[in-house]
């Protein structure tokens, strides 16, 4: 009898302590299942069709690795981090500076993308009309492309309130939810370059 009545006040304590989680989490997490969806859906054209273009150029013509891109943009989720841990511990300097450096990463990381994409286009001849690598690639690339300048967009957004003092501790889950979206981005571009500049040559 004394041990049913302390399962009852287990369980009783249990669900008094449960509480529903944040909308903004599970809203976030949303946005992550649908997009990973999408990227899903591009990645498989893409693999679909390689090979099957009939003219040129031809990817292991005219791709290269993009590998100081990328470094870049796998070190901004380490200095996204970096932020994040400053800025729950009050450092707001700290915060401050490692934020700008995502920044300024993301910002090499599109810089090197309208590079090679200017080379593509103008040396190379290859647009989104050429033949079916042109748009497999565009297309997966450039939505990739986009969701980069979305999250340097909400990055810049959240550098400029904070410079003007609106950020405070109260807007802790606002930065994590955003670090969760930069870190999606940085995954995506994984498999992106993994499947376009690996198995796609």
């Amino acid at each position: 009898m004394a041990y049913a009545n302390a399962n009852t006040l287990t369980l009783r304590a249990e669900s008094v302590d449960w509480s529903l989680p944040s909308r903004r989490k599970v809203g976030v997490i949303g946005v992550i299942l649908t997009e990973s969806a999408l990227f899903t859906i591009f990645v498989t054209a893409y693999l679909f069709y390689i090979g099957k273009s009939i003219t040129g150029p031809y990817p292991k013509d005219v791709l290269e690795l993009p590998i100081l891109a990328t470094i870049c943009l796998l070190s901004s989720s380490l200095t996204v981090v970096l932020a994040e841990h400053a800025f729950r511990r009050g450092q707001t300097g700290g915060f401050r500076l490692w934020w700008l450096i995502t920044i300024l990463l993301a910002l090499a990381f599109l810089a090197s993308t309208a590079l090679e994409w200017r080379r593509l286009i103008l040396k190379e001849n290859l647009t989104i009309a050429t033949n079916l690598f042109g748009t497999t690639f565009y297309s997966l690339v450039g939505l990739h492309a986009s969701h980069v300048i979305v999250g340097l967009i909400l990055l810049t957004l959240v550098w400029i309130l904070s410079l003007r003092g609106y950020v405070t501790r109260a807007n802790a889950e606002h930065i994590e939810m955003i670090s969760w979206y930069w870190h999606f981005v940085d995954g995506i571009w994984v498999i992106v370059f993994t499947v376009v500049y690996i198995i796609g040559r």
